[in-house]
């Protein structure tokens, strides 16, 4: 299941939809706002996908992980619009029959979310200050 949605994320619905009869266990990461980034207190963070390549970005995030590891069902959910402090901006959900593989492949999503952003995010600080990634 891959998801963009402008709606709060909850992570128990996404655990509902990922595990299965014979899941040993469903893995997750919450991704919450923070309330201090780059040395600055944070305001709001806004996540947009203007060019419409995320779900595709994410769908190959979540292939490679098929590939990789053995795993019943996969489940990333990115929250776009302007978020504050607190608010869920990702899920990611692993079910797996065994632990190890769960961890392993719910770490590499995260690695790979992080290091190839399939959104814009601006960061705007408390100073109204900006902040711009993946333009």
């Amino acid at each position: 299941m891959i998801e963009l949605t402008y709606k709060p994320i909850s992570p128990d619905t996404v655990v509902n939809k990922v595990k299965t009869d014979s899941s040993g266990c469903v893995v997750t990461y919450i991704g919450l706002i923070r309330d201090y980034s780059r040395g600055k207190p944070v305001l709001s963070v806004e996540y947009s996908d203007a060019q419409a390549t995320a779900e595709g970005r994410l769908q190959a995030i979540a292939s490679e992980i098929r590939q990789k590891w053995q795993i019943n069902n996969i489940a990333i959910c990115h929250r776009i619009g302007k978020l504050k402090v607190g608010d869920i901006n990702l899920v990611i959900a692993i079910a797996a029959t065994h632990r190890q593989e769960g961890f392993a492949a719910c770490q590499y999503a995260i690695d790979q979310f992080k290091q190839k952003l399939p959104t814009r995010k601006k960061e705007t600080y408390q100073n109204d200050s900006t902040w711009v990634e993946g333009e």
